[in-house]
């Protein structure tokens, strides 16, 4: 699996993070919040204001391309909560959303997908 060395993000995201990841963690979303909680723990942590410009975070607007099939999306990345199907608003602990976290302008990965499948994403625009 391929991915950035270096992610970033915001001290007060992963106050946000780790309450989540701990509510998750027994529940159906178990498989999940462990993922997130590895990006966490990858995760160089910064002062909210001093965020690198261009790096995906808690409510970030995302354009980013599907590499596999060439699709562009945009969405918001937002907490479980506020996340709703058909939406444009992600969910940090949907893989897609876990994904992009930390993420900036132009980074790829590659991530799992439920049924085994692979996801290759690369990041256009964060505002």
């Amino acid at each position: 699996m391929s991915r950035p060395d270096i992610i970033y993000l915001r001290a007060s995201d992963l106050l946000r993070l780790e309450g989540l990841v701990q509510s998750a963690a027994d529940g159906r979303d178990a498989a999940s919040a462990a993922r997130l909680d590895e990006e966490l723990a990858r995760a160089t942590i910064v002062p909210d204001d001093a965020l690198p410009p261009g790096t995906v975070a808690l409510d970030s607007r995302v354009r980013f391309r599907d590499e596999t099939t060439g699709r562009v999306r945009d969405i918001t990345l937002v907490l479980p909560a506020r996340a709703a199907a058909g939406d444009s608003h992600v969910s940090v602990l949907s893989p897609i959303g876990s994904a992009l976290l930390g993420l900036a302008i132009h980074d790829h990965i590659e991530w799992p997908l439920p049924g085994g499948k692979l996801s290759r994403l690369r990041v256009l625009h964060v505002s």
